[in-house]
């Protein structure tokens, strides 16, 4: 490990030379009460900033006991990298003068979610924070003295601001494990109490807007029907009152713009832990929950979807059904067989995003065209049994679908963003409807051979470049993060290159993945200068789709 004071020598030699002089800089230094590492010096000053990790000693600084256990060190983590943004975003965007994205200081974005991320990592021993800095040039001769001034008095304001403890600093921290403990004991009420979700009286649903995920001004807050009341205790807030979902069937009906769609939307993020001030901090879903939407033109491979396409013309195999171009009903029906592969437990589905031939068959047209000649089984004659026979829970929004009444254990409707149970009367109105069987199989039967991949990039959050081939996310609607991507994207080229060996299924790369990361973090599986961008943890169910929708396998 080199000294700071090598480090000025070493600016001075390189300064007023091309750009690539850099490049000697990359290793790490002692600054005392961190480490400066240098990791990956960027080629241009028009190209990615370059990554440089800094290793804050914390010995008697932060106490353990705020990190002790896994839900209150992640929220610690994302607690101290918005503390870090707070800090960048306090001065002009850029720390020194150049061309390109010379002088930007970044670190990894936060959205309204809590995710354990690579970009801040805290133990007893240290607090480690990834970040980008641009580094600077004038035209593409380096500017060593801009630099020392981002390298000199930038970064040891940042420590000092951001990760030295303050009495201030502890009250919010004290907050901070607050709210991870009482999340993370709803959640075990969850699997007590037999429930697929909680939402708490007083949660705000609605959001600011289309493109925003803040909360909305003045919104009507949500309030339980008392027959789906549920109290809990919390270890810090105290009793809690809210509305459980049960297992099994849920409708959520009512008017258009009335909210249905607004709680299911809140359902699908309760899958992650939001911030304090969110308005969804207690509103908490089973973390296996996942949404199901009709998704037209994705490929599939070697999936059955026998239980909702069978008898097709020409006589594919839908034991084992492969196409380039799925469409919204084929899809939606290997959408739904993956979940069940992917382990969860809770489907959520929205009648609007879905293909309505998947969902019901019209009485009349049953008449017209016999059952003999229609392909489709809709997925409300499956519904029950998979609750039933494979514990497969499911909510759903239904606004004109009203046989799904006759299959709801709980019916809710929506008035005003109001909530009403009104399951007794949606029974008085149901009707008799034909139900089947589901069974248990093999349901992705597609092996993944080894394949080499040169390169990653991440498009926003919904696209994945593989070497040239790219990967569409943007129907998986529970990536909530572009880090999520970068992580997808990292994870897929491990998959490839470490995992796959001609013999194991998706499912089982998918599930290998995921011990992985739940055993050795996120790190285990991000490259050192993490390329495609900063990464955060991902679930078991987003891999498994991300496999099912690569073209090249």
């Amino acid at each position: 490990m080199k000294t700071q004071t090598e480090l000025r020598t070493q600016l001075k030699q390189i300064d007023h030379k091309g750009y690539k002089a850099y490049k000697v800089l990359e290793g790490e230094y002692d600054f005392g009460v961190y480490r400066l590492c240098i990791d990956h010096v960027q080629g241009d000053p028009f190209a990615t900033p370059s990554r440089v990790r800094i290793v804050y000693r914390n010995q008697g600084n932060i106490p353990k006991q705020y990190f002790e256990n896994k839900h209150r060190r992640t929220a610690v983590e994302d607690y101290l990298l918005r503390r870090l943004h707070r800090f960048l975003r306090s001065g002009d965007g850029r720390a020194a003068k150049g061309s390109g994205k010379s002088g930007l200081v970044t670190a990894c974005r936060t959205s309204q979610e809590i995710l354990e991320r690579t970009a801040m990592r805290i133990s007893a021993e240290s607090i480690e924070a990834r970040i980008e800095v641009g580094f600077p040039a004038f035209g593409r001769t380096i500017a060593a003295g801009e630099l020392s001034q981002i390298l000199f008095q930038l970064l040891p304001d940042l420590c000092e601001k951001t990760f030295h403890l303050q009495p201030q600093m502890k009250q919010e921290l004290d907050k901070v494990a607050a709210l991870a403990d009482d999340q993370h004991y709803i959640r075990e009420q969850l699997i007590r109490q037999d429930l697929v979700a909680f939402v708490a009286d007083g949660s705000i649903l609605p959001r600011e807007s289309g493109i925003s995920q803040r909360p909305l001004r003045d919104a009507v807050l949500f309030h339980s029907p008392d027959s789906l009341a549920v109290t809990m205790q919390l270890p810090h807030r105290g009793e809690v009152r809210g509305m459980g979902i049960r297992q099994g069937i849920t409708v959520i009906a009512g008017g258009g713009f009335h909210g249905k769609s607004t709680l299911l939307n809140a359902l699908e993020r309760g899958v992650y832990n939001h911030i304090a001030g969110d308005g969804r901090e207690l509103v908490l879903t089973d973390q296996s929950a996942f949404k199901l939407r009709a998704e037209e033109h994705r490929c599939i491979h070697e999936t059955d979807i026998s239980m909702f396409i069978n008898n097709l013309p020409m006589r594919s195999d839908t034991t084992r059904f492969s196409t380039e171009n799925a469409s919204g009903s084929t899809s939606q029906a290997a959408n739904t067989v993956e979940a069940l592969a992917s382990g969860s437990t809770v489907l959520l589905i929205d009648e609007d995003t879905s293909a309505t031939n998947f969902m019901v068959r019209d009485g009349r047209m049953a008449q017209l065209v016999s059952d003999e000649k229609e392909p489709i089984t809709p997925f409300i004659r499956k519904i029950r049994s998979l609750y039933e026979d494979l514990g497969i829970s499911t909510v759903l929004v239904a606004g004109s679908s009203g046989d799904y009444l006759s299959v709801a254990d709980t019916v809710l409707q929506m008035d005003c963003y109001e909530t009403k149970d009104v399951t007794a009367r949606a029974k008085e109105l149901a009707a008799p409807l034909i139900e089947e069987t589901v069974k248990k199989t093999d349901w992705l039967k597609k092996t993944v051979r080894t394949k080499r991949i040169e390169k990653v990039r991440v498009h926003g959050w919904d696209t994945i470049s593989l070497d040239k081939n790219e990967l569409d996310l943007r129907y998986l609607e529970q990536i909530v993060d572009e880090s999520q991507t970068a992580a997808l994207a990292y994870i897929m080229q491990y998959i490839l290159e470490k995992s796959a060996d001609g013999k194991k299924t998706i499912p089982a790369l998918a599930a290998e993945a995921a011990d992985k990361l739940e055993k050795d973090g996120i790190l285990s599986m991000t490259p050192r200068n993490y390329g495609a961008g900063p990464a955060s943890m991902v679930r078991r169910q987003e891999i498994l789709a991300c496999l099912a929708r690569y073209r090249m396998l």
